[in-house]
């Protein structure tokens, strides 16, 4: 049965997506099967695997939106081991369509019973909001994953975020906990990185992973070409850090689940 695992904070611009797509190639690097879904009507999780959004028949919009449609009819093999349930931009509607839907929080929950058992690893890419597809995604995972840039800004709004998953846990889903923390754009020259690296080590310890991910043009250069950095560099930093954080995700940091 899957393990799931919502990617998660409500600030853009914090390597969701980039975590997402690198994190689910080091896992079915290391041999499990995973599925990775996009929640986010940006649909950048499939333009970051070579899949242009206009030309889906059906996204997860319309397995939340329309019972009759299920994961099965959108899912799409990228390579061995990994999958893809792309969205497109009429998920940004989804909060409209689903506003009187009784139950709503829990549509992606019920959905995802009919895939699960067919995954090790199932990795939610959450839009920049705490609006009910966050919540959806939340409410169906086991664990969550918060890349987090280094920077104090970006740690100040980690609070909100921290807040609704409890509020989550509380309400919706108990078995709901922090997998990690995880620090991206790292750049460990200057004085304000490693400040905030400090101060979340400090206020969050073993929850922060170990690795962080490093400032480097070879992740952008995969997303533009549509691969993982796994692939399209596979021994350049980034690319190691990925599988290095797939190794604390695999071992003890998962321990829990």
């Amino acid at each position: 049965m899957a393990k799931i695992i919502s990617i998660a904070n409500q600030k853009g611009g914090v390597a969701k997506t980039t975590t997402t797509v690198n994190l689910g190639a080091a896992l079915a690097e290391a041999h499990q099967r995973v599925l990775l879904i996009d929640l986010d009507p940006q649909a950048h999780l499939a333009l970051s695997l070579g899949l242009n959004p206009d030309d889906l028949d059906a996204s997860t919009f319309n397995v939340l939106a329309e019972p009759s449609v299920g994961f099965p009819r959108i899912i799409t093999p990228i390579f061995e081991g990994l999958a893809l349930a792309p969205a497109d931009i009429n998920l940004s509607v989804a909060e409209q369509r689903l506003g009187g839907t009784i139950g709503r929080e829990q549509i992606l929950r019920d959905k995802l019973r009919e895939v699960q058992a067919d995954y090790d690893y199932i990795l939610i890419d959450c839009p920049p909001s705490l609006g009910v597809l966050t919540v959806n995604a939340l409410a169906a995972s086991q664990r969550v994953i918060i890349p987090v840039q280094a920077h104090y800004l970006s740690m100040k709004g980690m609070q909100l975020l921290i807040e609704t998953i409890g509020l989550v846990r509380e309400k919706l889903n108990p078995q709901l906990e922090i997998l990690g923390i995880l620090l991206t754009m790292v750049d460990v020259r200057t004085r304000i990185s490693n400040q905030a690296i400090e101060a979340l080590r400090g206020m969050f310890g073993d929850k922060v992973f170990r690795v962080m991910i490093r400032q480097n043009t070879k992740v952008i250069e995969a997303s533009a070409r549509g691969v993982p950095v796994l692939k399209s560099a596979s021994s350049s930093p980034p690319a190691q850090a990925y599988r290095q954080l797939a190794r604390e995700v695999l071992s003890g940091q998962e321990a829990g689940l």
